[in-house]
């Protein structure tokens, strides 16, 4: 099922999303939550989606870059979930790019991010991760992890005159 993804507006993309509870995780109704998430990903060509973009407050997200039409230039990361992540700048140098979101289509603006993170936390079936991303992985775990907080990356935006549509890029 792909759900409609919410636009900026509604209330849970401004509320701290819940903690899951890991027992949950293994229930044929969490996984399809998580399958679910995944093909509404896809079909809004995003490279993540967190809970709160489909109006669900749970400390949930899914992450991947493949032939994708909004951002063609970056590198493949293979799909994966993550649940009731935490997340460390491991490199707070800032690297600014042109950032947009599921939740306010067809808008973009200059958002400074942390050059690297490290994001431990656990996947769809309960188990452990923990890695470091650098580049344009990083900023897509910093988006996600914001949404997981109720923010959006309007918020980082500090050039508020480089907030345009698309189509004007």
């Amino acid at each position: 099922m792909v759900y409609q993804v919410v636009r900026l507006g509604h209330p849970a993309l401004r509320q701290k999303a819940a903690p899951v509870n890991l027992s949950a995780v293994k229930e044929k109704k969490f996984q399809k939550l998580i399958d679910d998430m995944i093909a509404t990903m896809r079909d809004y060509q995003g490279v993540g989606i967190a809970a709160p973009q489909i109006g669900l407050s749970a400390a949930i997200f899914c992450v991947e870059v493949k032939a994708n039409r909004r951002y063609p230039d970056m590198p493949g990361i293979p799909v994966y979930t993550v649940i009731n992540p935490k997340l460390t700048l491991t490199d707070a140098s800032e690297v600014r790019m042109m950032e947009g979101c599921l939740s306010l289509p067809d808008l973009r603006g200059e958002t400074p991010r942390a050059r690297a993170v490290r994001l431990e936390g656990f996947d769809r079936f309960g188990q452990p991760l923990d890695f470091n991303a650098k580049g344009f992985h990083a900023r897509i775990l910093q988006h996600e992890y914001d949404h997981l907080q109720g923010r959006v990356y309007l918020d980082r935006v500090k050039n508020r005159k480089s907030i345009c549509y698309t189509d004007h890029l």
